[in-house]
């Protein structure tokens, strides 16, 4: 199998050796420096090009055996469409489908001449955006494959990309990188198996955090009882493995700026506790905990780069399950907020952990804004499908901003309404609130659930059941793990919260 070992930017120069990748537009107009490569194209890329059917057109490729004379070992044209008329997210997918293409050649050393046509431009921040598509598109999750077909023997790639101001494009890269590093790390965590990753483990990974100079701190069943966290602490009482709340706090805006936070449902493995699942599905609720794998990606974007923000990471870490000593329907519990709730159903859990985590969050850190992350209902599923997470908000001009941070990140957002009507269907004769609302509107009352712990905070909440894992493999994402939240929450913070 084909890695990708490095990427490095170099001066826009023809290449001598290895692979060649050229971007074409619709009409095989080229940029002057992939024009030097073609032009020892015999009969020229036009005639070439008509023998085998290619256009242009958007992510299409010709792979030729390069001519001679060239030095080269083969000559990839790679399709772009209409040049001028590429945005961000075409740039990104440019740079997985690219990278498709040459582990399909098999290519140990390439370099991609990112120059368009005239009349198009390409930045420095598109260069960096395609080599960001294909770092993403490069991972595979495969620590645990001891074998390997006969032909798979693993290989790096190393990858130039030729560019006008490669100084400019680094400077870019740094930040896109650290990025693309945050991605990969919530797909790592998301993809991990539960019996590797619990509670104490994923903690762990969040202390690793602090070589980033993220200050974390973790507390542990006993400290949580003092706070009197009883959702979140009922919710993992049926587990052998020990509880933990991880906080991570990144200060690097302003002193005395109230900071964003992040709060991440990190449900490690979800039977369903005494309520428990069908078993046919089941084995991907080791990915229950992607709302938190999120928060640890996004601290880790946030840190890397350097962001000149002050930024809280929550993340509750609990495993659900069916013990004798587990949660049952029909308990009630008193949140660390005073707020009795009545457990109908115990696979309503991540609602449980979020409450005590939100409450937590805004009572002691007093951010900005709070937004949480979690897997929490299949009906956002039914709602949306896997192509857009849901969002919650009590603010409209949070949510704005993160609908405008979802475009331009390219990790699509729709919202759903919020309304005091919803919450007749969690009203209970019992207690203060139940942990569902039966079949109808399932998403919409879990996040009514939910803002009743935000309190006044300005507060979203992001529902990624469908976007976490198992959603369509892209030109950028194999993986059955997105990293979904990391560019989102990135770009939020770095539009409307630096200083």
């Amino acid at each position: 199998m084909i890695k990708l070992a490095k990427i490095s930017f170099v001066k826009a120069d023809a290449p001598k050796s290895g692979v060649a990748v050229i971007l074409a537009g619709e009409d095989l107009s080229v940029g002057p420096g992939a024009g030097e490569v073609v032009s020892g194209v015999e009969g020229g890329l036009q005639r070439v090009a008509g023998i085998a059917g290619f256009s242009g057109k958007k992510k299409t490729s010709l792979d030729l055996v390069a001519p001679r004379g060239l030095g080269l070992d083969r000559l990839i044209v790679f399709g772009l469409g209409k040049p001028s008329e590429l945005t961000k997210d075409d740039w990104r997918a440019f740079g997985g489908a690219v990278l498709a293409e040459l582990q399909k050649a098999k290519a140990e050393a390439a370099t991609v001449l990112l120059d368009v046509p005239e009349g198009a431009e390409i930045t420095a921040e598109d260069a960096a955006e395609f080599a960001m598509g294909a770092k993403l598109r490069a991972y595979a999750f495969d620590r645990y494959k001891t074998k390997k077909k006969d032909d798979e023997g693993d290989k790096d790639l190393k990858l130039s990309l030729a560019v006008s101001d490669p100084r400019k494009a680094k400077k870019a890269w740094g930040t896109a990188e650290a990025i693309a590093d945050g991605v990969i790390l919530a797909r790592d965590l998301v993809n991990e198996p539960a019996n590797v990753l619990g509670p104490v483990e994923f903690a762990q990974k969040a202390q690793e955090l602090e070589k980033l100079g993220v200050e974390v701190e973790v507390l542990g069943e006993k400290e949580m009882k003092k706070l009197k966290m009883a959702a979140l602490l009922g919710v993992s009482q049926g587990s052998v493995r020990p509880p933990r709340l991880a906080i991570m706090r990144w200060n690097g805006g302003k002193k005395g700026t109230a900071p964003v936070a992040l709060v991440g449902k990190g449900v490690v493995f979800d039977t369903g506790g005494i309520s428990i699942k069908p078993a046919a599905g089941m084995e991907d609720m080791k990915g229950d905990m992607g709302g938190a794998a999120a928060v640890i990606g996004a601290m880790h974007a946030i840190a890397a780069r350097k962001a000149k923000a002050n930024v809280i990471g929550v993340i509750g870490l609990v495993e659900n399950m069916p013990d004798g000593n587990a949660q049952r329907p029909g308990d009630i519990v008193t949140a660390m907020s005073g707020t009795t709730i009545e457990i109908l159903n115990t696979d309503a859990e991540g609602r449980l952990v979020l409450a005590d985590a939100l409450w937590y969050t805004q009572k002691e850190y007093k951010p900005a804004i709070m937004i949480d992350l979690a897997t929490l209902t299949g009906a956002v599923l039914v709602a949306l499908g896997n192509l857009n997470a849901g969002l919650f908000s009590n603010n409209d001009e949070l949510a704005d901003k993160l609908l405008a941070a979802a475009k331009a990140s390219g990790e699509p957002l729709w919202r759903l309404p919020l309304s005091k009507d919803y919450d007749k269907l969690i009203d209970t004769p019992n207690a203060d609130v139940k942990n569902t609302g039966g079949r109808w509107a399932g998403s919409i009352t879990a996040a009514q659930f939910l803002q009743r712990f935000a309190n006044d905070v300005p507060w979203a909440h992001l529902d990624v059941a469908g976007t976490a894992f198992g959603a369509p493999k892209d030109d950028i994402c194999q993986s059955w793990a997105s990293g979904y939240g990391v560019r989102l929450l990135s770009q939020l913070v770095a539009d409307h919260y630096e200083n």
